[in-house]
């Protein structure tokens, strides 16, 4: 069972482009299910704390320094790039919006998986991803009102309690029950990852049947400024983990960690507190993110080190 939802969840880019395609031709499956997106999104949230483990936080009190670093350049390289890159193609101020909310949104944890693929340091990857998350309730709407405010009225505690009850809340109740029923719930951890990946095809193919209409109107620089923000991560993330003295595989990890974003979470806030039009930006970059990263895989992979060595 194991192996077939890991090779289910390798398929991930295949499984979105299936659901776009259904929610393209038949939105009215998909419409309807608006209502219970913060709930599948709280649901997920509970699956990531379901399988992260004690070692996970105490990597990171091991680890502080380089995941300060780390967490410092995932809230300052993204968001910033998205403001850069909306303000260069002048997008209209919904599209703008949303490409600043992709950017401020934390790590995804998708990242942890191709960064175990492409023989980066997995423990640090996991570690970047978990601080980014619990501080997400804070982070992604205030970067949001610093940098979008001149353009859109955004509502910080609107955005802190949505993120607080959709995240942090059942990513510790995620905790508390592994903790408790460790041993009983073991057994069934790995459809956690699974029913993130369904979640994220599920939001991806929720915001297409949306903007049906819309989407026929986009232009192709949309998909450069994704992009653009998507290389600016991987390339700016690996020159930090290189200016810090970074191993190649923490490099490899910081890249891949600030280059993902969990644009489910940035889809969600801009369905519920803006528009949908404000919520493309995100599901075009899940597309580029997971493309670029998925590239990179078989080039890294194929390097004598890997993250097995660097634990041993």
């Amino acid at each position: 069972m194991n192996r077939i939802l890991a090779i289910f969840n390798k398929f991930f880019v295949f499984w979105i482009i299936i659901g776009g395609a259904a929610a393209y031709f038949y939105p009215q499956i998909f419409v309807p299910l608006k209502k219970y997106m913060e709930l599948f999104f709280a649901f997920t949230m509970f699956g990531v704390g379901m399988v992260l483990s004690p070692e996970d936080f105490v990597n990171i009190f091991k680890n502080f320094k380089v995941v300060l670093v780390g967490v410092v350049s995932q809230f300052s390289i993204m968001p910033i790039s998205a403001f850069v890159v909306a303000k260069a193609f002048a997008f209209p101020k919904d599209i703008a919006l949303g490409l600043i909310l992709t950017g401020s949104a934390p790590g995804a944890m998708a990242s942890n998986v191709l960064s175990y693929l492409a023989g980066a340091d997995v423990a640090y990857s996991v570690s970047l991803t978990t601080v980014s998350t619990f501080l997400a309730p804070v982070m992604t709407p205030f970067l949001t009102l610093v940098l979008a405010q001149a353009i859109f009225k955004i509502p910080f505690w609107g955005m802190f309690f949505s993120v607080f009850k959709m995240v942090l809340i059942p990513l510790a109740l995620g905790i508390v029950v592994k903790r408790i029923f460790n041993k009983k719930v073991e057994p069934i951890a790995q459809v956690f990852p699974t029913i993130s990946t369904l979640f994220i095809t599920f939001i991806c193919a929720l915001v297409i049947a949306l903007n049906k209409t819309y989407l026929p109107q986009l232009t192709s620089l949309i998909f450069i400024a994704a992009i653009l923000l998507n290389l600016s991560g991987l390339f700016l993330g690996y020159t930090v983990g290189r200016a810090f003295g970074f191993d190649v595989l923490k490099k490899r990890a910081l890249s891949i960690e600030i280059g993902m974003q969990n644009a489910g979470l940035g889809s969600v806030l801009a369905l519920k507190h803006f528009s949908e039009r404000a919520a493309l930006p995100a599901v075009i970059f899940v597309f580029i993110c997971i493309f670029s990263a998925s590239l990179l895989v078989p080039i890294w992979s194929r390097s004598k080190e890997s993250a097995f060595v660097q634990s041993k």
